[in-house]
C-alpha cells in the first residue's frame, strides 16, 4: 500500500510541474513578448547548466546511498553530512565559475542582473537536498510542499507579472520558488538527519560515482538543453522565444508518458533480478501500447493544428515558432520509445556502459549539428539538431536493447497504430474546407481525434491498455474482442 501511495505522490509531482507551466506559460507569453520570454529563457538554461554542474550525480547518488542506510541512524547523519559537504563543494566551485563567466564574457555581461539573480537558484538548489527525502521515500512531504510552492508561484505571476518589462520580475519570482523550496527542505530535514563536519578523507570513496553519473547527466543535456544556450549566444533572444515556446508544447505532453516510464522502471528492476521473463515482456508490451495509444493522435493534431496551439499557448508575435514546433512534435514517438528501451531496459539491466554510450553518441550530434545548422537556420536549426540527436539516441539504444534482448518486438504494433491513425488527417481536411472559422475547426478537430482515438484504439487496433482502462470505468459493459 505504501509503495503505491509513493507511485502516485512520484508521478502526481512530475505531471504538476508541467501543468503549474501550462497555467502559467500562456500568461507571460502574451505579457512578456517573445524577446523578453526569450531572454529569460536563455539566461535560466545558463542557470541549470550550472545548477547540473554543482550538483552533478548527487540525486542517483544520495537517493541510492541513504537507502542503503536503513533506518541506522548514525548511518544516516554520517552519510548525510558527507554527501552534502561534496555537494557543497562542487557548489562553491560551479559559483566562482559562474560569477567569473559573468564578469568576462560579453555574451553574458548585457544580462548581469538576472544572471545574479539566477546565482541564488544553484546556491538555495544545494540545501534543497531532494535526494534525501527520496532516500527517506518522503514523497507525501514532497509533493505537498511542492504543490504549495507552486501554487503560491502561479498566484504571484498573476498579481506582478502585467508588462512587458516585467520580465526581471518574472525571473525573480522563479527564483524565489527555488530559494522557498531549499529553506523549508533544510528546516524540514532536521527532523530526520543532523549535519556534522566531515573530514575530506571520508568523502573521497563517493567522489568517482558522483562524477561518473553526473557526467551522464551532462552529457544528455548536451542534446536536450544546450540548444537553448547556442542559439541564444549565436541568434539572440527572440530565436530562442520561438524555440522555447515550440519546444514547451511538446514537452508538456510527454511529461504525462514520463511519469509513467519513471513509476515502470522499479518494477521491471525487480522482475529482471527474479528473471521473470514473461512478466517483463508483458509489462513492456503494455509501455508500448500506452505509448502509441497516446502519441499518434498528438502528433497528427498538433502537426495540422500548428497554427491554432502556438497562438493558444502563446498569442500574436509567436508564428516564427509553428515551423519548429512541426519538427520537434514527432519527438514525443521517439523520445518516448527511447524512454522505454534505456529507463525500462538498459537501465534496470544494469547496463551502464550502454547508457553512457548512448549520451555521448547524443552529445556528439548535438554539438556537430548545432556548429552546422543553427547559425544559419536559427530556430528551425535548433528543432532539427535536437531531433537528429534524439534519433541517434533511440537508434542506438535499440541496438543495444536487441544484442540484450532479442525477442523485444514493437515495430509492427507501431505501424498497425500509425496506420489505423493516418485517416484522421482525411477528417481535418474535410473540417478545414467545410469549417471557415478556424477556432470552431479546431475545436471540432478535438473532438473528432477524441471520439475516432477511442473508435480506433477499441474496435481496430484493440489495444489492450486502452480497453483495459475503458472497462475499469465501464465494467461488464465492453467486452474484448
Amino acid at each position: 500500500m505504501e509503495l503505491k501511495k509513493n507511485i502516485l505522490y512520484s508521478g502526481f509531482l512530475t505531471t504538476s510541474l508541467y501543468i503549474f507551466q501550462f497555467i502559467t506559460y500562456p500568461y507571460v507569453a502574451r505579457v512578456l513578448g517573445v524577446t523578453n520570454i526569450g531572454i529569460c529563457n536563455y539566461v535560466q538554461s545558463i542557470v541549470q547548466y550550472f545548477c547540473l554542474f554543482s550538483m552533478l550525480g548527487i540525486t542517483s547518488l544520495g537517493v541510492r546511498e541513504i537507502a542503503k542506510c536503513n533506518g541506522d541512524k548514525l548511518k544516516l547523519n554520517q552519510t548525510f553530512s558527507r554527501l552534502f559537504t561534496l555537494n557543497a563543494i562542487f557548489t562553491s566551485i560551479a559559483l566562482a565559475i559562474y560569477f567569473l563567466l559573468i564578469e568576462t564574457i560579453p555574451n553574458f555581461t548585457q544580462y548581469r542582473k538576472l544572471l545574479y539573480i539566477g546565482a541564488t537558484q544553484i546556491f538555495f538548489g544545494t540545501f534543497a537536498v531532494e535526494w534525501l527525502f527520496r532516500g527517506l521515500e518522503e514523497f507525501k512531504y514532497i509533493t505537498i510542499r511542492t504543490l504549495c510552492v507552486r501554487l503560491i508561484y502561479v498566484i504571484s505571476i498573476f498579481l506582478f507579472v502585467s508588462e512587458s518589462d516585467d520580465y526581471i520580475i518574472y525571473f525573480l519570482i522563479y527564483s524565489a520558488m527555488i530559494i522557498a523550496n531549499g529553506i523549508i527542505n533544510w528546516n524540514y530535514g532536521k527532523q530526520f538527519v543532523k549535519f556534522s563536519f566531515q573530514p575530506l578523507s571520508s568523502i573521497k570513496c563517493y567522489v568517482k560515482p558522483l562524477i561518473f553519473l553526473g557526467s551522464q547527466l551532462i552529457l544528455t543535456s548536451l542534446y536536450t538543453t544546450f540548444n537553448t544556450v547556442y542559439l541564444g549566444i549565436v541568434c539572440g533572444d527572440t530565436q530562442v522565444g520561438y524555440y522555447t515556446t515550440a519546444t514547451k508544447i511538446e514537452n508538456i505532453i510527454l511529461a504525462l508518458y514520463s511519469s509513467f516510464t519513471l513509476v515502470m522502471m522499479p518494477r521491471i528492476s525487480s522482475l529482471m533480478e527474479s528473471e521473470q521473463q514473461e512478466d517483463i515482456k508483458r509489462m513492456l508490451q503494455s509501455s508500448f501500447n500506452l505509448l502509441f495509444a497516446f502519441v499518434f493522435p498528438c502528433i497528427f493534431f498538433s502537426e495540422f493544428y500548428a497554427n491554432e496551439l502556438v497562438y493558444l499557448v502563446a498569442g500574436n508575435g509567436y508564428e516564427g515558432a509553428i515551423l519548429p514546433m512541426r519538427i520537434v512534435m514527432p519527438l514525443m514517438l521517439i523520445v518516448g520509445l527511447e524512454q522505454i528501451l534505456i529507463v525500462q531496459i538498459l537501465m534496470p539491466s544494469r547496463s551502464d556502459r550502454q547508457v553512457f554510450i548512448n549520451s555521448v553518441i547524443g552529445a556528439t550530434c548535438s554539438i556537430l549539428l548545432n556548429v552546422l545548422l543553427v547559425s544559419k537556420l536559427e530556430s528551425v536549426g535548433s528543432s532539427i539538431v535536437w531531433f537528429i540527436s534524439e534519433l541517434a539516441v533511440m537508434t542506438t539504444a535499440l541496438y543495444f536493447v536487441k544484442q540484450k534482448y532479442y525477442d523485444v518486438e514493437f515495430f509492427a504494433n507501431m505501424v498497425k497504430h500509425l496506420l489505423s491513425f493516418m485517416p484522421i488527417l482525411l477528417i481535418y481536411y474535410f473540417i478545414s474546407k467545410t469549417v471557415k472559422q478556424d477556432w470552431i475547426g479546431f475545436s471540432l478537430g478535438f473532438v473528432h481525434t477524441l471520439v475516432y482515438s477511442h473508435i480506433s484504439l477499441l474496435y481496430v487496433v484493440k489495444n489492450n491498455v486502452y480497453i483495459t482502462f475503458v472497462e475499469s470505468l465501464i465494467p461488464n459493459k465492453i467486452q474484448k474482442k
